[in-house]
């Protein structure tokens, strides 16, 4: 192999890392003696770690722009992951069972972009010479691959603090889950790492504490968590904002904790073979002590080098760490020689998994076609899904929550790679599946469970279930009162952005129907607050019929998520139009629940529990066509001509109602019969009364028009 002997010099004269290290003691250290890198690895991975910080300045400083502080920082971490003990094969990366690494902080992301380039991905280095610009694949964050960005290699959408880590015990809950379903005593498919590297500010963020929780206690073992101990936050030095001492936290949850040096080649690799063979029930926490920025002496080991400050220092760096003077985005004939043996060294771990894989096919031919479909996301159409779910034959009043308790275990049988879970509250979302077991360690749970437990934890249960999506075996959904989805509104919107179709939700109480409970616990803002997020279906079914399609369209989507929207308090049942005609006319968004029988007059616009109101005024007058609308997005991109069939555009005389803010309604209705203020503590249906949620008031209204 033929190195930059400059680089390995200033490597080795300064102790492999190049620059001073920060003290660290190894809480673990006993698994830790006599495991050392050899000196040629320890020499190619000493040098590829400089020249990853090499790429990262040159592509910062040619953007003008992004977050130096952490490629410098972690070099070494990154440089041990991909050069030695991640298992991943850069011609498949979307192999089944290659370890993830997740990069939770994602405005390190150039990182990432360094790594995947010398560990062989499809990223070349003029992708790395577009960093942050237009149409590149190497935008500002790392984007789990969809329509706007298709890089490989990355495992996850990362930014929003803190999701990174909760993005990762998704992950390592879903390849629980995996092993479980298809491993068999004679053929493993499945026993592959979640890594994840995280900062300060990952930890700082609830979200964080929430997942670790729960990893803990189902005994997340294959999850590794690297902490980017550098103490330095944005503003300021860490230390001023925090002072816990985060290892005993760790520890308290009941996670395996080390402690170590994050540039000494020697304990980092030793620390992650060491946390990788410990299958001990405990997922691991690996603080490792860095210096960020490391390298560029004007802001190393300042808030200083979190961002591009360091830009204009960055041809004198380069220079110390070993990079040929005016070489820009620099990579030896070494460090290219050295991945084409690392990729060698995973090609025959890959091959042999594949001739595993192709034995178990053979003798588990059920469970292949399983998994299969489960890779690929195969499941029945909308439409063959709607015509195989029997009508529910529902005539009585009946709550959507309850509607939808039967409608999942119709899914759950359809699609066999669909898991559920709740916040807490299993009893009152009814989204358990029957029969499915519940996940988890301990008690009645395993990983082959089907209902996951999250505890009181909305905004980790958002993320894991974006994790599960992202590890691309399973579709999740998970439920809590409509009202705390601000608790996991993050989780949602990025699910949304990064194209999740595998997530759903089911987000029920969803009026001042709740009633008594009062206005804490009755959302009127929220319907519509989720409406407003791109890409996110929000469905509110008003009947039986329409919760079948609006949960068939909830698994049957590709790309994006939806939120399913179930009340409370009892609903009419629309007896008067055929179920599958209902179910139809859901899957389109919105559809004519009641014709007029004369001239048309006017047309009453409602959704969810407010249909049944529309249904009783109508039924008076004649003239009046009554359009249900459980999702105006779906609704929205239908063809011109089937929304002219609905709403006519020369017929004007419209009204909408939903016990809900008014405003997004005045984009179909020239008057809005809604709830623009807070509700109160009440029997639902005086709430419903006293702000105007009644046929009485409704055909008042429309008197007026």
């Amino acid at each position: 192999m033929k190195f930059s002997m400059l680089a390995i010099a200033a490597t080795f004269l300064a102790g492999v890392s190049g620059f001073s290290v920060a003290p660290a003691v190894a809480r673990q250290s006993s698994v830790l003696m006599g495991a050392a890198v050899d000196v040629d690895t320890k020499a190619a991975l000493a040098t590829a770690a400089n020249e990853a910080r090499g790429l990262a300045m040159d592509s910062i400083a040619a953007a003008a722009s992004g977050h130096m502080g952490l490629p410098l920082g972690a070099a070494e971490i990154g440089a041990t992951l991909y050069g030695s003990e991640m298992s991943y094969n850069p011609d498949d990366p979307k192999w089944i069972n290659r370890d993830r690494f997740i990069l939770s902080a994602g405005h390190g992301s150039m990182f990432l972009y360094s790594w995947l380039n010398l560990a062989g991905f499809d990223l070349p280095i003029d992708e790395l010479k577009q960093f942050r610009q237009h149409h590149s694949m190497t935008p500002g964050h790392p984007e789990f691959p969809n329509s706007e960005h298709n890089t490989p290699g990355i495992e996850s959408t990362t930014g929003p603090l803190g999701q990174g880590v909760a993005n990762a015990v998704g992950m390592a809950a879903s390849e629980k889950m995996a092993g479980a379903t298809y491993n068999t005593d004679d053929h493993t498919l499945f026993d592959h790492h979640i890594y994840v590297l995280a900062g300060d500010g990952c930890f700082q963020e609830g979200v964080t504490s929430e997942a670790a929780c729960f990893a803990a206690h189902e005994k997340l073992d294959n999850l590794i968590v690297l902490y980017d101990a550098n103490e330095v936050t944005l503003d300021k030095m860490a230390e001023y904002t925090q002072s816990e001492d985060i290892l005993k936290r760790y520890e308290a949850y009941g996670w395996e904790v080390y402690d170590i040096d994050g540039h000494d080649l020697d304990s980092v690799q030793a620390t992650i073979a060491a946390a990788k063979a410990s299958n001990n029930g405990k997922p691991k926490f690996v603080k490792c002590n860095t210096i960020i920025g490391k390298g560029m002496e004007e802001t190393e080991g300042t808030n200083a080098a979190h961002g591009e400050a360091g830009v204009p220092y960055v041809d004198k760096a380069k220079l110390s760490i070993g990079i040929p003077e005016g070489e820009k985005w620099y990579v030896s004939e070494g460090t290219r020689d050295f991945f084409e043996d690392v990729k060698a060294k995973n090609k025959v771990t890959y091959d042999e998994w594949q001739s595993t894989f192709k034995a178990w096919g053979k003798a588990n031919p059920e469970l292949a076609t399983q998994l299969d479909n489960a890779i690929n996301d195969n499941v029945p159409s909308a439409a063959e899904m709607i015509k195989t779910i029997d009508a529910t034959g529902a005539t009585d009043a009946e709550a959507t929550r309850v509607s939808g308790s039967k409608t999942i275990n119709d899914i759950a049988e359809l699609v066999p790679h669909y898991r559920s879970g709740s916040a807490d509250l299993h009893g009152s979302c009814r989204n358990y599946i029957e029969d499915g077991g519940n996940f988890g360690a301990g008690f009645d749970k395993s990983y082959a469970g089907k209902n996951f437990y999250f505890g009181i934890r909305e905004h980790a249960m958002g993320s894991i279930l974006n994790g599960i999506a992202y590890h691309g075996l399973f579709k999740a959904s998970g439920s809590t009162f409509l009202v705390f989805v601000d608790y996991l509104r993050p989780t949602v919107r990025v699910a949304a952005l990064a194209e999740l179709g595998a997530v759903s939700y089911i987000f029920t109480h969803d009026s001042i129907g709740v009633g008594e409970d009062g206005p804490t616990h009755q959302p009127v803002e929220t319907v519509s607050g989720l409406r407003v997020i791109p890409n996110l279906d929000v469905y509110r079914p008003a009947d039986a019929e329409e919760t079948v399609a609006a949960m068939v369209h909830s698994v049957t989507r590709k790309d994006g998520p939806t939120a399913l929207i179930f009340s409370r308090q009892n609903l009419n049942q629309n007896v008067d139009m055929d179920y599958m005609e209902r179910r139809e006319g859901a899957l389109k968004g919105g559809y004519i629940a009641k014709k007029e029988t004369e001239d048309l007059d006017v047309i009453i616009i409602a959704t969810g529990s407010e249909v049944q109101h529309a249904l009783i005024v109508a039924a008076d007058m004649p003239g009046a066509r009554v359009v249900s609308m459980p999702c105006t997005s779906v609704y929205d991109k239908q063809s011109a001509e089937y929304q002219e069939s609905v709403l006519p555009a020369k017929h004007t005389k419209r009204v909408a109602m939903e016990a809900g803010v008014s405003d997004i309604w005045y984009k179909y209705a020239s008057k809005v019969i809604g709830v623009d203020r807070f509700g109160f503590s009440a029997p639902g249906d005086i709430v419903m009364e006293e702000l105007g949620m009644t046929p009485e008031n409704l055909a008042k209204e429309i008197a007026s028009m």
